[in-house]
């Protein structure tokens, strides 16, 4: 009895040693399982990261490939895309066809004397239309066919008008070419004659966009806007202007003579606020001021402290005279940006600037580059300025002439007048009203 119950107590020992065992793996397996976890929860961290940052990385390039296609435009035929890059400080850059713009030599200049001088208005291009761009590289921004064939129309008869008017006055290649005045972007496919006190700040900051500064930066710089623009576009030569021309659409922005006038004397010399004119406004009075006396012979000391507009039409009148160079800020079109021998593309006006600007800009193919991308205090000013200050003031002004100043000053620009368009006539209605009130 006692051997079977020694014999019998044995094999539950031997189950239980092998059922402890078997317990104590599994303690094992699930004391290592946290490590597990945890490596496999690091390594699936690790594999996520990375798929962020070559995604992150992905998202930027394609972002370039976007900037460099909208920059650089559609190639036709080849399907290649040019990628631009701003011109380098120094001489221009061998011209580049605008993308989607191409058309025969006609924008060349045309010396007096030289081979390819115009030879009659009507050997002359005037109704060569712009080929239609009707697509956009954006489908944001909003597209008139009506505004668009309105522009069309009227840059073709400005074309034809102003070519007419310098054919009647046998002026075609008379002025040699003002190829110091010009901004060109080769890259961009666009030539523009800086006409100042005309919109030039604006389109000013057009061409500093395409040098490739920052929309942020030129918000918060000091720099001066033309310094930053000759930078880079520098000025051309004329022989470059002549090659240049022929690959872009080239333009120039005008405005109603009188009162570029007008605002040219508000904002360099009447009261002589503008440092840089100070001394010029000083020369005026010692040369056209008059000492006047009241009705009891007493002088009369009361004077504006910068040139009145009667004294500044008299040193116009007196410097045109004497054959000198006018400011760039008051110097007649016709001689300044020479249209009677440069072959302009567009001629654009201040009265329909921001119609005929985002025409240009079209033609050109930069939506992309330039439209929606002037602050919102600019926007607001051109939107105004065809009802601004200046044109309400302009009779004010004429009102402290006489006919006969206004006479030798119509000498000197109207010529611009009948270039662009405009009517001279009215001021002679200014000057009347002056006279029959008794020198009001």
């Amino acid at each position: 009895m006692t051997n079977r119950g020694s014999s019998s107590a044995s094999p539950p020992d031997s189950s239980t040693r092998h059922q402890k065992k078997k317990r104590d793996r599994k303690l094992g397996l699930l004391a290592a399982m946290p490590k597990l976890n945890r490596r496999r929860f690091y390594l699936a961290l690790k594999v996520m990261l990375l798929f962020v940052v070559f995604g992150l990385y992905f998202v930027l390039l394609l972002r370039e490939s976007m900037s460099a296609f909208s920059a650089g435009g559609r190639g036709k035929g080849s399907g290649k895309v040019e990628q631009h890059k701003p011109p380098a400080e120094g001489r221009l850059s061998r011209p580049i066809k605008a993308a989607g713009f191409q058309r025969p030599r006609q924008n060349s200049i045309h010396n007096h004397g030289e081979d390819d001088t115009l030879q009659s208005s009507k050997d002359h291009p005037q109704h060569d239309g712009i080929t239609p761009n009707h697509s956009t590289l954006n489908p944001v921004y909003e597209y008139s066919e009506e505004m668009n064939a309105a522009a069309e129309a009227d840059f073709t008869e400005r074309r034809a008008m102003l070519w007419n008017v310098c054919a009647d006055h046998r002026i075609i290649g008379k002025f040699a070419p003002n190829a110091w005045e010009f901004f060109i972007s080769p890259g961009h496919g666009l030539a523009w004659c800086n006409i100042f006190k005309a919109a030039s700040s604006t389109w000013m900051y057009y061409f500093n966009i395409l040098g490739g500064y920052d929309v942020r930066y030129l918000q918060r710089t000091r720099a001066s806007p033309i310094e930053l623009a000759r930078k880079r576009f520098p000025r051309p030569s004329t022989t470059e202007l002549n090659d240049y021309l022929s690959n872009t659409i080239s333009f120039l922005i005008v405005r109603e003579p009188f009162e570029r006038l007008v605002s040219a004397y508000r904002n360099k010399l009447e009261g002589c606020r503008n440092k840089y004119y100070k001394l010029l406004g000083e020369q005026i009075i010692k040369k056209f001021r008059k000492k006047i006396k009241d009705g009891e012979g007493r002088l009369i000391t009361k004077y504006p402290k910068g040139p009145t507009f009667r004294e500044f039409l008299q040193f116009l009148v007196a410097h045109y005279k004497s054959g000198g160079r006018f400011d760039e800020h008051w110097s007649p079109v016709y001689s300044f940006c020479t249209p009677c021998s440069i072959n302009f593309t567009l001629i654009a006006k201040v009265e329909t600037f921001q119609r005929d600007s985002e025409y240009i800009i079209r033609q050109a193919g930069l939506e992309t580059l330039l439209l929606n991308k002037l602050p919102r205090g600019k926007a607001r000013a051109i939107a105004n300025r065809a009802t601004s200050n200046t044109k309400n003031l302009v009779p004010r002004y004429f009102a402290q002439i006489d006919e006969q100043l206004l006479t030798e000053v119509l000498e000197i620009y109207q010529l611009d007048f009948e270039l662009f368009g405009y009517n001279s006539t009215k001021y002679y209605s200014y000057v009347q009203e002056t006279l029959d009130g008794g020198g009001r």
